[in-house]
């Protein structure tokens, strides 16, 4: 108990910042399929396979963080009608909504 309430501050912090995460297996979970993926197919033939699955990967789980449809993004993006802001854009209005910056 002495413990808990010496690091009473920081474990309240949430109650003030609902964003942060109450765990950080976030990492952990982005690793996880892509390790799943490698058991199941053996990796990649060659460095530009591995290139194209990382790139892939990371545009599949931006999307989803972002509660955009990966699809309709990779479509978006192949017809060239950029009508979804890019993820950068995206990250960063998200980021400052969070933050109030």
């Amino acid at each position: 108990m002495k413990r808990l309430h010496k690091h009473k501050s920081s474990l309240l912090r949430v109650l003030d910042r609902p964003e942060i995460p109450l765990h950080t297996n976030d990492s952990e979970n982005d690793l996880r399929e892509h390790v799943k993926r490698r058991k199941i197919s053996g990796g990649t033939r060659s460095d530009l396979g591995r290139q194209c699955r990382d790139t892939f990967s990371s545009l599949k789980k931006t999307c989803r963080k972002l509660k955009i449809s990966f699809w309709q993004y990779l479509q978006d993006r192949l017809s060239m009608s950029n009508s979804i802001p890019s993820l950068g854009e995206l990250v960063l209005k998200k980021t400052r909504a969070a933050t109030g910056y």
